[in-house]
């Protein structure tokens, strides 16, 4: 059985320039010497017809007529001059790549605890506070990648809304439809609480990364752990946390009274408390007081914890030099055995 593989040089697509377009060029620098081939086979001519030498023979005008046949005695010159570009063409060595890239990543834990408590429903963020949390939260999950996320509501107590997953559409409906002020009925603003309930859903992660973002406006009042020993116990199982205090200071509006006008009650935010957490969980303490300053430190933490992407790359490499070496030699060949036929000129050198 013949092996047809063996014949594909023979194919005339080698010399289409697709084919030439589709090559990288290992020691593409042997290209630039196709130009200089052309010119040296023509000042190869241009001074031999000056220089060679002439035989005299007196005839007839209306015998000297020239043949087309006389244009046969190029052949031998353009079989070499193909021979020649074809073992350039050769040594510039065309190959095509395939090249085929694996990437893979271990992903980050993080946990969102967002505070639900009264007080987050004051209207210095629009439409309030907590609205403007879970709209910013479903943006910061949208930007992740195969990363881990959980939920914890507090407010006199914590709970725990979502496991850490990566089915990001339930988060998203877990966000929309269950993080509302009527979700715990205990008043408050239980911090040392939320934190120890988000360190027993991470706790056992084996992730390298394990992040806590926790969002509230207020102090610690509720719950029966102390924030700061709350964020050492998290600190221990290598969980790095950042602190969001939310607010402005001063008269903020809450509400509207009969008449439709907003109430304005007077605002503070202690932020030693926050600050303590986020130093205790080598992570940082940011305040926002507008709804573009929350997108924005989101942003800067989804820049921070991002997975290592690691990548492995296959190469296969494929010469193509042979099939043009194989022609370089047939178009030789046929060069030395056109000097030995009819097609030379005898009396030239």
């Amino acid at each position: 059985m013949v092996d047809e593989s063996k014949y594909n040089w023979l194919s005339l697509e080698w010399f289409t320039p697709a084919a030439f377009k589709s090559f990288d060029w290992a020691f593409s620098i042997f290209l630039y010497a196709l130009p200089l081939l052309l010119l040296v086979f023509l000042l190869k001519w241009l001074i031999g017809t000056k220089i060679k030498q002439k035989l005299a023979v007196a005839l007839p005008k209306q015998d000297i007529d020239r043949s087309w046949t006389s244009m046969l005695r190029i052949i031998p010159n353009v079989l070499k001059a193909l021979a020649l570009a074809l073992l350039i063409i050769a040594m510039a060595r065309p190959q095509r790549t395939n090249e085929q890239v694996e990437q893979w990543t271990e992903g980050i834990d993080i946990m969102l605890v967002i505070d639900i408590s009264e007080s987050m429903q004051i209207e210095d963020f629009k439409p309030n506070r907590l609205e403007a949390a879970k709209k910013t939260a479903r943006e910061f999950i949208a930007g992740r990648f195969q990363d881990r996320i959980g939920l914890v509501i507090f407010s006199g107590d914590a709970y725990s809304l979502s496991p850490l997953t990566t089915d990001y559409e339930l988060l998203y409906n877990f966000i929309d439809t269950e993080i509302n002020f009527d979700k715990i009925e205990n008043r408050g603003t239980a911090i040392g609480s939320a934190i120890a309930v988000g360190t027993n859903r991470m706790r056992e992660s084996e992730t390298a990364s394990k992040v806590m973002i926790l969002l509230s406006d207020g102090d610690n009042t509720a719950g029966n752990i102390d924030p700061k020993t709350a964020a050492e116990l998290a600190a221990a199982y290598g969980i790095k946390i950042y602190t969001i205090g939310i607010g402005k200071d001063g008269k903020v509006p809450y509400g509207k009274d009969f008449f439709g006008r907003p109430n304005y009650i007077e605002n503070t935010l202690n932020e030693t408390t926050l600050r303590e957490i986020a130093k205790i969980g080598e992570g940082q303490f940011y305040r926002v007081s507008d709804n573009e300053a929350l997108q924005n430190v989101f942003g800067l933490i989804d820049e921070y914890e991002k997975a290592e992407i690691k990548e492995t790359r296959y190469k296969n490499t494929t010469d193509f030099y042979p099939i043009y070496a194989k022609w370089g030699l047939v178009f030789f060949v046929l060069f030395m055995l056109s000097k030995s036929t009819f097609v030379s000129n005898i009396l030239e050198d």
